[in-house]
C-alpha cells in the first residue's frame, strides 16, 4: 500500500503536524511547549505590571500571578521565581510596602513613591496593559476548548490512521477534499 506524502510529510518540519503546522506545537492548535517562545516581558515590564495591579488594589504574590494570568487570557502566567524577587525588589525602593492585616500570607499595598512612579510613567504602563489585554483577546479569538478539542480530533485520527498504514493515495485524496471543504465553509461563517 503506497502513501501520498506520508508520515514525514504530515509530521515533518513543514507539515501541519509538525513543529510550525497548525497543529504541530508552535502552531495554535498545537500542544504547549517544544519551540522556544518569545519571552512575555522585556526589561523592567514586570515590574511596572506589579507596580500597578497592586496600584489597583493590595494583593498577595499569588494573586498577583493570577491577575497577570487573566490579563493574557490564561496565556501566560509569570513563575513566583520572578514575582517574588520582584516584589522585594519594589518592597526594597519604597515602591510597595506590606499590607495591613493579620493575614498568614504577606500582602503588598503601593506606597507614595510607587504611586508617583505610576504617574510618570502612565503612558509606559497604559501601552504594557493594552498590550497584554490584546494579549488575551487574540488567545480568545481562537482558543476555546471547544475548538481545542475538535482539533485534536481531527488530529489524533490523521495520526493514527497515517501510523497504521491506513492512508492509501485514494484515502489521503479524500481526506484532503475534506478538509478544503471545510476550510471553504468555515471562511464563508
Amino acid at each position: 500500500m503506497e502513501m501520498m506524502g506520508g508520515w514525514d510529510d504530515a509530521f515533518g518540519p513543514d507539515g501541519p503536524f509538525g513543529p510550525s503546522g497548525p497543529f504541530g506545537p508552535g502552531g495554535p492548535f498545537g500542544k504547549r511547549g517544544g519551540g522556544r517562545r518569545r519571552r512575555m516581558f522585556g526589561s523592567g515590564e514586570l515590574r511596572l505590571v506589579l507596580l500597578k495591579l497592586l496600584g489597583d488594589e493590595p494583593r498577595h504574590g499569588y494573586e498577583l500571578i493570577k491577575a497577570v494570568e487573566d490579563l493574557t487570557g490564561g496565556s501566560y502566567a509569570p513563575s513566583p521565581g520572578t514575582v517574588y524577587p520582584t516584589l522585594s525588589l519594589l518592597e526594597d525602593e519604597g515602591a510597595i510596602a506590606p499590607a495591613k492585616g493579620d493575614e498568614t500570607r504577606k500582602a503588598y499595598e503601593i506606597t507614595d513613591a510607587g504611586r508617583a512612579e505610576l504617574e510618570e510613567r502612565a503612558d509606559e504602563v497604559d501601552r504594557l496593559m493594552e498590550r497584554l489585554a490584546g494579549h488575551g483577546e487574540r488567545r480568545r479569538a481562537y482558543a476555546t476548548p471547544e475548538m481545542f478539542r475538535a482539533a485534536g480530533n481531527l488530529a489524533g485520527v490523521l495520526k493514527n490512521k497515517a501510523r497504521s498504514g491506513q492512508l492509501d493515495q485514494k484515502t489521503m485524496e479524500e481526506i484532503v477534499d475534506l478538509i478544503d471543504e471545510l476550510a471553504k465553509k468555515v471562511e464563508r461563517l
